[in-house]
């Protein structure tokens, strides 16, 4: 048995899931996948039942009833994955913009050099990010800097989603104490692992858009980490 897993959300990827799940299966590394599917109307979850008969015990599928947000997705693939007992659990987007060849740089970030949290990081060598309009790259960069400046956490890509964490990281942190639903949920992920002085290292990445399906951003989810973020300081300040 592979001693880490996958976890990948997903609404309406049935152009990527597929080609995905064959690229991280064909890496030298073994590594199980568990999806995570917001009830996609486009029979994403049916596509990966069909693979399930080609990767028995290796592709797991949790469905889910309605689309909840990324952070409750997540959340419910980190407690499967401690249940599994898992050593080594991942955060991945279905949409290539994280490259499946990465996620072993990632595992021996945390398995060999011995990191609590690997984060593959857009920023800390500079702006590695293709195929995005001007306006995103300085609003995804100036997130991260504004969220770094605000809690303090010496990360460069705090709003990454690409993340390696030992499960101990995962077990120390009450997973039903997380708030956010949207992509503040990784900045919250992180500022409580930095809280817990977990050793978190950036292993540079180079983000690349997706080509095929729809993003999920929204003015919601934007709102929510600019205004989150000095609500989740405030809050810690206080209770110290």
């Amino acid at each position: 048995m592979a001693n880490a897993v996958v976890i990948i959300p997903t609404y309406n990827e049935i152009d990527n899931i597929e080609r995905l799940l064959r690229n991280i299966f064909a890496l030298q590394r073994a590594f199980h996948i568990l999806v995570v599917d917001d009830n996609s109307p486009d029979g994403t979850a049916q596509k990966v039942q069909e693979l399930q008969g080609f990767y028995r015990e290796k592709l797991f599928l949790l469905n889910r009833e309605e689309k909840k947000g990324l952070g409750t997705a997540y959340i419910a693939g980190f407690k499967w994955a401690l249940h599994q007992e898992y050593e080594y659990i991942f955060e991945m987007d279905a949409d290539f913009s994280h490259n499946p060849n990465d996620l072993i740089r990632l595992y021996n970030a945390c398995a060999k050099d011995g990191a609590d949290v690997a984060i593959g990081s857009r920023y800390v060598t500079g702006v590695n990010v293709v195929n995005w309009p001007m306006g995103r790259v300085l609003l995804s960069w100036g997130a991260s800097r504004y969220v770094r400046f605000i809690t303090r956490m010496d990360i460069y890509d705090t709003t990454a989603g690409f993340i390696c964490y030992n499960n101990k990281v995962l077990r120390a942190i009450n997973l039903d104490t997380i708030k956010f639903v949207g992509y503040a949920f990784q900045i919250e992920m992180k500022y409580k692992a930095y809280l817990k002085k977990f050793d978190i290292v950036e292993i540079p990445v180079i983000f690349t858009d997706r080509t095929k399906g729809e993003s999920k951003m929204s003015s919601g989810i934007i709102s929510e980490a600019i205004f989150g973020v000095i609500k989740m300081r405030l809050q810690h300040l206080f209770k110290k």
